[in-house]
């Protein structure tokens, strides 16, 4: 028997242990992956208050807004949530690169073997 969050139409977020979903990002014209971070229920609260990507940095251990630094923030189009909510699908709108690296996506390589070779 499936709960509430799988068939219901009431915004109830699965977070894990540590307080955290999921939240994949995708580029709203060309549906592209962008990049795959975590969100707390304060950065879901955020992102949707403000229409701009926040995210829960594990690294740092803080709520930061993406592009806060570097000005490449991603404008969200849409939010969607699977289906026992746990995830998070952010369709965005980029202002500029979304990797650190300055690259337009965080998924740049892809494996062959043992190591990496760059993607077009």
């Amino acid at each position: 028997m499936a709960d509430h969050r799988d068939t219901g139409l009431t915004l109830d977020p699965k977070f894990d242990a540590q307080g955290l979903l999921t939240a994949i990002v995708t580029d709203r014209t060309s549906g592209e992956l962008l990049m795959v971070a975590h969100m707390n229920a304060e950065a879901v609260a955020a992102t949707r208050d403000t229409g701009e990507a926040h995210f829960w940095s594990r690294s740092r251990g803080r709520l930061w807004k993406k592009g806060e630094s570097s000005g490449n923030v991603l404008s969200v189009i849409e939010i969607r949530i699977d289906c026992d909510q746990d995830a998070l699908w952010l369709i965005c709108e980029p202002a500029g690169p979304t990797c650190h690296t300055g690259r337009r996506s965080c998924f740049y390589r892809r494996i062959d073997g043992d190591g990496l070779v760059p993607v077009a």
